[in-house]
C-alpha cells in the first residue's frame, strides 16, 4: 500500500512537471477570425425584438389605443375647462350680461380720463375692474353651489355695488372739471 501510494505521488509530480514545462503549448489563441465568420454564418438570422415584432403586427390596434388615449384627454380636458356662470345657472345669465354691459360702459367712460386727473391709486384701480377678487371669489361659490340663494344675491349686490361705485366716480370727475351731460362728449 505504501508503495502504491509512493508511485502515485511520482506519477503525479511527474504530470505537474509535464503541465508546467508545456504551458505554452496547452494555452492556444483559439479559433482564427475566419473561423467565427464562417460560425456567425450558420446562425440564424437576429430576429428583431419581440415588442418591435408585435407592434409591426398589430400597429392599427396600437393606433386605436392611441387614439382613445387622446380622446380620453380631450375629453377630460373639456370637462375641467372653466365654465361659465351662465352654464351653471342659466337664470343668472340674463342679469349677468346687463350688469356686464353697464359696468363695462362704466369703465371705459372711466378710462377716458387720465390716471392722475382722476386721483386713484392702483389698488382702487384694480378693485375697479369688472373680474377683481371678489368677482371670482363670487363666482366659484356660486359654480360649487348654483342653488345658493344667498351666493346669487351676493353676485347682484356685488354687481349693483360696482355700479353705484362707477357712477359716484364718474359724477365726481363731472363736477370737478364742470362737465354737463350736453358737453359731456366734448370734454371726453
Amino acid at each position: 500500500m505504501h508503495v502504491c501510494q509512493s508511485l502515485e505521488k511520482i506519477n503525479t509530480m511527474k504530470l505537474e512537471d509535464f503541465i508546467h514545462q508545456n504551458r505554452s503549448a496547452f494555452e492556444e489563441e483559439g479559433p482564427g477570425p475566419r473561423v467565427w465568420a464562417a460560425l456567425e454564418k450558420e446562425l440564424p438570422a437576429k430576429q428583431p425584438a419581440r415588442i418591435v415584432s408585435m407592434m409591426a403586427k398589430h400597429w392599427w390596434k396600437a393606433a386605436i389605443i392611441v387614439a382613445l388615449v387622446v380622446n380620453a384627454g380631450l375629453l377630460v380636458k373639456f370637462l375641467n375647462a372653466k365654465q361659465e356662470v351662465a352654464y351653471v345657472v342659466p337664470e343668472m345669465e340674463e342679469m349677468q350680461v346687463y350688469y356686464t354691459s353697464k359696468i363695462e360702459q362704466k369703465l371705459e367712460e372711466l378710462n377716458k380720463y387720465p390716471a392722475e386727473q382722476l386721483g386713484l391709486d392702483s389698488t382702487t384701480r384694480e378693485e375697479l375692474k369688472l373680474r377683481n377678487e371678489t368677482y371670482l371669489l363670487l363666482e366659484k361659490e356660486l359654480m360649487s353651489n348654483p342653488g345658493n340663494e344667498r351666493i346669487r344675491a351676493a353676485m347682484v349686490r356685488y354687481y349693483q355695488m360696482k355700479l353705484e361705485l362707477l357712477d359716484k366716480i364718474l359724477t365726481e370727475q363731472d363736477k370737478y372739471h364742470n362737465v354737463t351731460p350736453s358737453n359731456k362728449k366734448d370734454v371726453l
